[in-house]
């Protein structure tokens, strides 16, 4: 069996599979849970220094493909936080990382509320914008407060992440976080023609499975910038998509809207998932893929413009047509032995069919 075991920042976990702040992590109840169900450790739900008032309704999932939220931090008071929930969250025995937001002032107000309970902080910057002023100020206001590890959350409407991460880690980082939720996007109930969202504009953010492709653009530029680890968030549904993150440079992820539409198992799955594929590939742990497309990539210096077509195996080609109906091309017509063949003076190696090809019959240069 592969090993699956990471270090982050110091924080040791069984498997890369965490829970991130929201729903999923808002009370003790919640955080043991996800522990019990094979989670290797917590982010507790962001606190600020007042309770959130969240908008309702406040989450809609759009079948697994998306899902918005008005979710803003806790809805419960730090205070609430320290009495009742902290210590609890402990008894899981698992690393307790306490999400904390959003500017110095709160910081320096959270923070000696809660050390004695945390492993370590994540700051989120979420709600401070694009100016990097503010993030470094609460970044330096924890790191003054507290000698355990702080992490700071990066939204993906952030400019020039390289430089961004290079500053965070000159200012005492110890890992980064990406991304938040995108947005706001608006979606509409057609029955009713009213939004499904229950914020003043209607408006919410996006997260699931539609963000990852942001999340991933976002976790490669950043882990390519700097040497502190860093945390994917956003759209990790399987098994697969955790080994995609740590390709392009994650040391281990955050699971939260998929918790929240499947509950806790998810986190068991997506594990049992992760070390499945390292396996069935001949991988003996994750250190032997991280940062794999970090590596191919940096040899890349300009785009490619060679026309490649896809190559067919024609043990695997069921002759279903689904290539030959899709070519915007024309280019593929299935013969009589069932097989897709590929015209290649025709084919202009756009690479759709090979995305669709239900049997992975197809491969094309890249």
């Amino acid at each position: 069996m592969a090993n699956i075991k990471v270090n982050f920042a110091g924080l040791e976990y069984e498997n890369p599979v965490i829970v991130a702040a929201g729903p999923p992590s808002k009370d003790a109840e919640a955080c043991v849970a996800a522990v019990n169900n094979g989670a290797a450790g917590v982010v507790a739900k962001t606190i600020s220094s007042v309770a959130a008032d969240i908008p309702k309704p406040c989450m809609h999932d759009f079948k697994g493909k998306h899902f918005l939220n008005t979710e803003l931090w806790s809805e419960e008071s730090p205070e609430h936080g320290v009495e009742n929930e902290y210590a609890r969250c402990k008894a899981a025995n698992e690393p307790l990382i306490i999400g904390l937001g959003y500017v110095e002032e709160d910081i320096r107000k959270l923070i000696p509320m809660v050390d004695k309970f945390a492993d370590a902080y994540e700051i989120s910057s979420h709600y401070v914008g694009r100016d990097l002023t503010p993030m470094l100020n609460t970044l330096r206001a924890a790191k003054e407060l507290s000698e355990k590890p702080v992490f700071m959350k990066v939204s993906p409407g952030v400019e020039n992440l390289p430089e961004v991460a290079r500053k965070l880690e000159e200012n005492g980082a110890d890992g980064l976080v990406a991304i938040n939720s995108v947005g706001p996007c608006l979606s509409i109930d057609l029955e009713s023609g009213k939004p499904h969202m229950g914020s003043k504009n209607g408006y919410g953010w996006m997260s699931g499975a539609a963000i990852k492709p942001i999340a991933m653009r976002v976790v490669y530029e950043l882990a390519s910038a700097v040497n502190i680890p860093v945390f994917a968030v956003g759209g990790i549904t399987k098994g697969e998509d955790v080994i995609e993150f740590v390709m392009a440079g994650a040391t281990a992820v955050q699971v939260c809207t998929q918790a929240i539409i499947e509950g806790p198992k998810a986190f068991g799955r997506i594990v049992k998932e992760t070390e499945a594929w390292l396996d069935a590939h001949g991988y003996e742990s994750l250190e032997d893929i991280r940062g794999m497309a970090i590596e191919n990539l940096r040899g890349r210096t300009a785009p490619n413009y060679v026309t490649s077509a896809p190559v067919v195996a024609a043990e695997q080609c069921v002759g279903c047509n689904v290539c030959e109906k899709l070519c915007p091309y024309h280019a593929i017509e299935v013969n009589e032995n069932k097989v897709a063949v590929v015209d290649e003076k025709t084919c202009f190696g756009c690479g759709v069919c090979v995305s669709k090809c239900p049997k992975g019959a197809m491969t094309i240069a890249r």
